[in-house]
């Protein structure tokens, strides 16, 4: 989930004036014109479509029949982002890959005769990671446009899920192996290594969401932001709920040694163990999923982007089709790059990217002061809010 939170994130350095970058998702495909992405998507399942009222793409003639492939397609995110593509752009050919023939081939006749499917075996990527990125990006360009001389200090990325986000076991056993593994940090500079999730903060994600606990835990966007984009103190945290899968987490940390948490078979029948719970849980509190930008800068002055939708499948879906748009219409370089470096995504795609990737969404903030986006703020008179 954090390739649109890094781009909220440039968006708002980028205001200050850095230039942050964007990586490709994992989505193989060729030549596609960007437009607008404005979609209601309603997914029953991931097998079926559902009515969709979207700009379509009109390629030009070369191009109109490309072909993309969609790693991973078989699974939720991935005939989310089928389901996407096909709707903006009716004319592609499609290529649904994933390791289940027989799962393939049924989204494959469901979903009509511009789809194909191909039978691989590959680990799936987060595919909001990249998203997040980009928005980091988007935050210190911001940030920095708005004043050389304020030079962003701090970023922090948080991010909640209700549950697994309905993602059932692969989200459970992708967060217990995290937990296996120190968290890296940056603090002034200096790389440090911290206790897996520890540091808990209690963060406003704002209408929808409310105030969530969250967690340190050892993410991929943190060293990219210190590296990419120059911010010299960088950290990550994630949570979930209801309450007790943190607290759950958080004791495993202390009750399991770190060779079990490490092994991604006894992981595994950890999870399998826990998977009736997980689906009657999930059942309940929904699917939501939030992702928050802090970036301060040595000014004091402060920037925050959020973004939260009700269904983690769909918006990821959308995002990593709103990715490959970008990367079909030639908004970056050969090669596989972050969300947070520019070959990745040219800066001044930045925006649409996020515009697109946001559809849905039932709160998307972008480059707004803290104290404009608390759950419940009180005013006091003469537009005072505390």
């Amino acid at each position: 989930m954090s390739e649109l939170l890094s781009l909220l994130f440039s968006y708002c350095v980028h205001s200050l004036g850095a230039e942050p970058n964007s990586m490709a998702p994992a989505s193989v495909l060729s030549n596609l014109k960007w437009l607008p992405l404005n979609s209601k998507i309603n997914i029953k399942s991931q097998l079926q479509t559902s009515n969709i009222d979207v700009d379509t793409v009109q390629l030009p003639e070369k191009t109109r029949n490309s072909r993309v492939l969609i790693v991973g397609g078989t699974g939720r995110v991935g005939g989310s982002t089928a389901i996407a593509l096909s709707n903006l752009c009716p004319d592609l050919r499609i290529v649904v890959a994933g390791r289940n023939r027989e799962k393939g081939e049924a989204m494959v006749a469901k979903l009509g005769g511009n789809f194909g499917f191909s039978q691989v075996d590959m680990n799936d990527e987060n595919s909001l990671r990249n998203a997040l990125q980009v928005m980091a990006a988007e935050l210190v360009r911001a940030a920095l446009r708005e004043s050389d001389q304020d030079k962003p200090e701090s970023l922090r990325f948080s991010y909640y899920i209700s549950g697994t986000g309905g993602a059932g076991p692969a989200v459970l056993l992708g967060s217990l192996l995290l937990l296996g593994e120190e968290v890296i940090a940056y603090s002034e500079g200096e790389k440090v290594k911290l206790e897996p999730y520890s540091g808990k903060l209690n963060v406003d994600f704002e209408k929808g969401i409310g105030k969530r606990d969250v967690y340190l835990m050892n993410l991929p966007e943190v060293r990219c932001a210190y590296e990419n984009l120059g911010v010299p103190t960088v950290s990550a945290r994630f949570g979930s709920a209801p309450f007790f899968w943190n607290w759950g987490m958080e004791n495993l940390t202390k009750v399991l040694p770190l060779e079990f948490l490490r092994d991604r078979s006894k992981v595994g029948r950890l999870v399998e163990l826990f998977g009736p719970l997980i689906e009657a849980v999930d059942g309940i509190v929904g699917e939501h999923i939030s992702m928050r930008v802090d970036l301060e800068c040595a000014s004091d002055r402060s920037r925050v982007a959020i973004f939260s939708h009700r269904k983690l499948s769909t918006a990821a879906g959308i995002a990593t089709a709103a990715f490959a748009l970008a990367i079909l219409e030639g908004s970056t370089e050969p090669g596989v790059w972050f969300p947070d470096e520019v070959q990745g995504l040219a800066i001044e795609a930045r925006e649409v990217l996020l515009k697109r990737a946001s559809q849905g969404t039932f709160n998307f903030v972008m480059n707004r002061s803290p104290w404009t986006i608390e759950t419940n703020p009180k005013e006091h008179g003469l537009g005072i809010y505390v």
